[in-house]
């Protein structure tokens, strides 16, 4: 048999919930897999706090994070994957291959490439519906305890790890008041009937710092065009997130990457993929799927080139 031109059969960029299970499936299927990683095994996993739709028996991000690197050393170990430190900057498609481009500068090739990138959170800077001064720094609310939450308390955004946070902390009985643009009404549904949340609709928030005294005055415009200001004790960011993709990927107007728009190469998986599918059960499936779709792809255009 003739040695393989490329690096490995399937390239995998990302180390996430998505990254591991296209290498989990590569590994069934007989295929090499070599995944590309900047950082811990799991990714955003080691943030969330509490999950209750994820099938496994998990009850935090963190334990889950643990097997997938128990995984990944486990195929590492029996010689089916290799896993190598990088960070990935572009994917590139081509008739006769894929190639990844490293930051350091090292390419690997393969037939195909599953970029598995996830996301990143976003910062006022980011969004048109907050202003605020330049020495702004709000915490991520994902990180906030309930001992920290006195006072009164402003949440920029009702992403979903609202609702993360809440179930990690049931006897909480902190107040919650959610500044909640129209973009993330559809996330709020999940949370609206919490009595430990206030959603604050608004069309626009100007945060400043009070002219005496600490904390932070936050400035409310209402879809009415109504303006109302409050005082903070406390800003946490809780803004959503933005893709994490690669140059060389397709985007669409909302920067993620729809999958049926890359090369024939190139499959993205997980977050990367849309901001309405942003689950871990999703993201492993779609890590999988990426692996499957590649490999009967593949079976079927060699069984049609046999029979011709």
């Amino acid at each position: 048999m003739n040695a393989s031109p490329y690096d490995a059969d399937m390239l995998v960029v990302g180390a996430g919930p998505a990254g591991v299970a296209a290498a989990l499936m590569a590994a069934s299927l007989n295929l090499r897999a070599l995944v590309v990683e900047s950082g811990p095994v799991g990714g955003k996993l080691h943030r969330v706090s509490a999950m209750e739709n994820v099938s496994g028996n998990w009850s935090t991000g963190p334990q889950l994070a643990e097997a997938l690197a128990a995984d990944l050393q486990r195929l590492q170990k029996a010689g089916r994957c290799r896993v190598v430190e990088g960070h990935a900057v572009k994917a590139s498609g081509h008739d006769d291959r894929a190639e990844l481009a490293l930051a350091d500068g090292r390419v690997f090739t393969s037939a195909s490439i599953v970029v598995a990138t996830g996301v990143t959170e976003l910062a006022p800077s980011d969004l048109q519906w907050v202003s605020a001064p330049a020495d702004f720094s709000a915490s991520p609310l994902w990180r906030a305890t309930p001992q920290e939450l006195t006072g009164r308390t402003y949440v920029l955004g009702a992403d979903r790890p609202l609702g993360t946070w809440l179930r990690a902390h049931p006897d909480s009985t902190a107040t919650l008041h959610v500044l909640c643009p129209p973009a993330d009404r559809y996330k709020a549904a999940e949370v609206e009937d919490d009595g430990r949340v206030r959603l604050v609709p608004v069309s626009h928030a100007a945060i400043s710092r009070p002219l005496y005294g600490d904390g932070w005055t936050v400035e409310v415009k209402g879809h009415d065009g109504i303006k109302t200001v409050y005082a903070a004790t406390s800003v946490l960011n809780n803004l959503g997130s933005k893709p994490a993709g690669l140059a060389g990927l397709v985007s669409g107007e909302d920067g993620y990457c729809p999958p049926n728009q890359q090369h024939r190469r190139i499959r993205v998986a997980g977050d990367l993929r849309s901001a309405r599918f942003q689950r871990i059960a999703t993201a492993q499936g779609s890590g999988a799927e990426a692996v499957l779709g590649y490999y009967y792809e593949t079976s079927l255009r060699t069984a049609n080139g046999a029979a011709k």
